[in-house]
C-alpha cells in the first residue's frame, strides 16, 4: 500500500510544451523554461516518503528520453483527453493513494505532496487548487472502487476544471490543500523570473 506520486510530463521541444508561455516568450525560450523547471521539481520530490514515476507523452518517445531522470520509472500517458489520461494512471496503480502532478508549478514542495497524501488519511480524493479555477494536484485514496466518470465531461483550462473534476467523483469525501500558481503565460511567472532564472 504504498503511497505513489506522478508527475505527468512531456517532452520539453518548442512547439510541443507550454504553448501559451511560447506565446509570450518564444517557444525555444519556453520549452527551455519547462525542462529546467521540471528537472528542478523532480530533485525537490524524489523522496523516501512515497514512490516517484514520470508519466510521460508522447509515449514511445517519452519511454526513450534522455532528458528525465534515467533512475525514475516511466509509464506512457496513453490517448486520449487529459482527463481520460489521469483517470486511467489513477486506476492502474499498485493498491494505495495516488496523487497526480503537472511539471509546471514551480511552487510544489515536499511540504506540499506530503499535505495531499495526509489529506487522504480521512477523504476519499484530494486537490490542490489553483488561482485560476484549476488544480495541480489530484490524488485518490483508492480504498473502494474507482468512480467509471472520473474526470469525464471536464472543461479543461478553463474556470470550471477544479468544480467539475470534484463532481465527476460521485460524492467521494474530497479534501482540498495548498493553492499553488501555474505558469500559463509570462505574467504567471514569479516576479524577478525570467524564462531564463
Amino acid at each position: 500500500m504504498r503511497r505513489r506520486l506522478i508527475v505527468m510530463l512531456k517532452e520539453p521541444r518548442p512547439g510541443r510544451v507550454k504553448t501559451r508561455l511560447g506565446r509570450d516568450i518564444g517557444m525555444t525560450a519556453a520549452a527551455w523554461w519547462f525542462r529546467h523547471q521540471t528537472s528542478a521539481l523532480l530533485r525537490r520530490l524524489d523522496d523516501p516518503r512515497w514512490y516517484l514515476a514520470l508519466a510521460v507523452a508522447p509515449d514511445s518517445e517519452g519511454l526513450q528520453s534522455r532528458v528525465w531522470p534515467a533512475h525514475l520509472p516511466r509509464l506512457p500517458q496513453g490517448p486520449g483527453t487529459l482527463g481520460d489520461r489521469m483517470a486511467r494512471l489513477l486506476r492502474n496503480q499498485p493498491p494505495g493513494p495516488v496523487c497526480i502532478i503537472g511539471g509546471d508549478i514551480p511552487g510544489i514542495t515536499p511540504a506540499h505532496v506530503w499535505r495531499a497524501f495526509r489529506a487522504l488519511g480521512d477523504h476519499e480524493a484530494v486537490f490542490g487548487p489553483a488561482p485560476d479555477g484549476g488544480y495541480w494536484l489530484v490524488g485518490l485514496k483508492r480504498s473502494n472502487r474507482v468512480p467509471p466518470g472520473l474526470l469525464r465531461g471536464v472543461a479543461w483550462s478553463t474556470d470550471q476544471a477544479l468544480a467539475q473534476s470534484v463532481d465527476s467523483l460521485g460524492g467521494m469525501r474530497v479534501a482540498r490543500v495548498d493553492t499553488l500558481q501555474d505558469i500559463d503565460t509570462l505574467a504567471d511567472l514569479p516576479r524577478g523570473k525570467s524564462a531564463r532564472t
